[in-house]
């Protein structure tokens, strides 16, 4: 581990000219009585006790997060119409905001000998390993929020139930969940790029190698494509690993990661068809070392998907980030997360930039409010429970709502298979694994064969949890939780059910397309493509949506429509052909503007 190893390109150079030389070194005035409050009392009891006992592996050292005052304002994201606009700004504004506010606290650090930092900027924090002086030295800051905790939590990886190598044909989780109908539909995933990050991918494995979005024609280029985040032994692990640590090539030290990748994507191209989205390309990130992670690797690895970057760590490019986000993993209190918005500025970072996060529920049921880790509770995350083939709620999966964070918010979101599901593990294998884990996957493959439908939901979540919500097959139970009856949809056992696959691409898949030219009176011009759904919405490439209605009577197309002239347009026209339209389009905002527009059918 570096002292100063920053994992964003140009940082050191941009935070050296962010303040006057003097106030690098020079801490800002704050009241040393009330340091303390500003510490998780993980961290206090940590560093007290490694302190006394001198003979912990750095001497009376902890781990820590500081977070600072000055977080990114990303509020601009919402008004972004497409994915790499909302993925261009909200890297602009993290990054910008560390450079601008992390400088003194990092010369400080630098005078404290012994001391070990990593600096992010998906969040403004800082990891720092250092002793008790460390920790009062931040926390006595007048420009840093708060110091949490960094345990080692092992991430709920679950055990491999049995080695099945039989070809089985398309999985039985697959096909409940309807994804060979969208198959059979021409949609496979093509275009759309899913990601994971759990402990690693054997991504040689025949069933998920040729979509691995770094091998191509016999070639792997891993640049973009992989990141790890792990970089040295976790203190409850054996010395080493079987994949290294900053591994430049994707590697799987424990069979879990590889497990849910087949389930998004896995396809050997013969009688193994275990994933959702065998068209779509996948890229990785390791979070966590056999299966032990902490917030740090979590949020690192988060980061690297807004904005992924060379094997160096370097030239990081939002326009290579995914469309959606795999998460098995959790982070309990039970083994150390005692602040559950530990990660909260994080996932919301990466929502933000218009990535879906997928996250299994977990694995404590099947009483009430055992949806209680990082990420799963979050509003930002959609979080997953886990079905049987049965389509009944496995008995181990997480219920809501959510009381850990005083939200009382209603989760799981959705379910999907996850009981004895088969799928990929190192060494060219397979097998079957139970848990929440595994139902993940099913909705971050679904989200692939959504986009991959309608690319102009790329980047789009709210809508996408919308489509997965609303199309799902509702379930029921028998259970009460937070005051929700089971009988009601969404509950907080199931959430809004399990997943339909060809349900939600049936609803997401337009009915028809526009090649729509607007001829503004006062001399403008816009060129928009149209896409029309069977429930009344249209959305354009510019992330402009709206409403539509068809006569058939007269023959009339009737849009309303915000085109971006700052005015809610309504356009009324027709067809002047079997692929030919025309009409007039005004404001409505009393401006007067208004033109004439002509479409055709691509």
């Amino acid at each position: 581990m570096f002292r100063k190893s920053f994992l964003f390109v140009g940082l050191a150079l941009l935070l050296a000219g962010a303040a006057a030389l003097w106030s690098l070194f020079r801490p800002p005035a704050a009241t040393a009585a009330n340091w303390e409050s500003k510490v998780a009392a993980a961290v206090l009891q940590e560093a007290a006790q490694q302190l006394r006992a001198q003979q912990l592996r750095a001497q009376g050292q902890t781990e820590f997060l500081v977070f600072l005052v000055e977080q990114a304002d990303l509020s601009g994201a919402a008004l972004l119409g497409t994915k790499l606009e909302k993925g261009r700004y909200v890297y602009q504004q993290l990054t910008q905001t560390a450079a601008a506010t992390q400088a003194p606290v990092l010369a400080a650090l630098d005078g404290l000998a012994g001391v070990a930092y990593r600096p992010y900027w998906v969040a403004n924090m800082i990891w720092v390993r250092g002793g008790l002086e460390a920790v009062q030295a931040m926390a006595s800051r007048s420009d840093v929020a708060r110091i949490a905790a960094n345990p080692s939590v092992y991430g709920g990886v679950e055990p491999m139930e049995g080695v099945q190598n039989n070809p089985q044909g398309i999985e039985w989780n697959i096909s409940l969940v309807g994804a060979p109908d969208v198959w059979a539909a021409g949609t496979t995933g093509q275009g759309a790029v899913i990601a994971g990050q759990d402990t690693g991918y054997e991504w040689t494995h025949p069933a998920i190698m040729n979509q691995y979005r770094g091998y191509a024609g016999g070639n792997a280029d891993h640049n973009y494509n992989w990141h790890d985040a792990i970089h040295e032994n976790n203190p409850n692990t054996p010395p080493g690993n079987v994949c290294g640590f900053d591994s430049l090539v994707p590697c799987d030290d424990n069979n879990h990661g590889t497990h849910t990748m087949g389930t998004m994507v896995g396809d050997d191209g013969g009688s193994n068809q275990i994933g959702m989205a065998p068209g779509a390309r996948w890229i990785g990130c390791r979070n966590m070392e056999d299966g032990w992670g902490t917030p740090a690797t979590y949020s690192e690895c988060f980061q690297w998907f807004i904005a992924p970057t060379d094997l160096n760590g370097e030239n990081p490019d939002p326009a290579m980030a995914p469309d959606v986000v795999s998460n098995s993993w959790s982070c309990p209190t039970t083994e150390g997360c005692t602040d559950p918005n530990v990660m909260l500025a994080v996932v919301e970072s990466v929502r933000a930039a218009g990535i879906f996060i997928s996250v299994s529920a977990g694995n404590s049921g099947s009483g009430c409010s055992t949806v209680n880790t990082p990420a799963a509770i979050y509003d930002a995350s959609f979080s997953v429970g886990a079905t049987t083939s049965s389509d009944v709620i496995a008995s181990y999966s997480s219920r809501g709502p959510v009381t850990v964070d005083g939200s009382n918010r209603l989760k799981p979101d959705i379910s999907a298979p996850g009981s004895s599901v088969r799928s990929s593990i190192r060494g060219g294998g397979y097998a079957v694994f139970s848990g929440t884990s595994m139902a993940a996957p099913h909705v971050a493959g679904l989200v692939g064969l959504l986009v991959s439908a309608n690319p102009n939901l790329s980047g789009q979540v709210d809508q996408l949890e919308g489509l997965i919500a609303d199309t799902a097959v509702p379930l029921t139970t028998t259970q009460t939780c937070g005051g929700v009856p089971g009988d009601q949809i969404p509950n907080n056992t199931y959430g809004y059910g399990r997943i339909d696959a060809l349900a939600a691409y049936e609803a997401a898949s337009p009915l028809m397309q526009l090649s729509f030219t607007i001829y503004w009176a006062n001399g403008g011009q816009e060129a928009r493509h149209l896409a029309f759904f069977q429930d009344g919405r249209f959305a354009d490439d510019a992330g402009a949506a709206g409403a539509w209605g068809f006569q058939a009577g007269n023959n009339r197309l009737i849009i309303s429509y915000d085109p971006g002239q700052a005015c809610r347009a309504l356009a009324v026209g027709g067809f002047t052909g079997q692929k030919t339209a025309q009409g007039w389009m005004a404001c409505r905002d009393g401006s007067g503007l208004f033109g004439v527009w002509q479409a055709e059918m691509p």
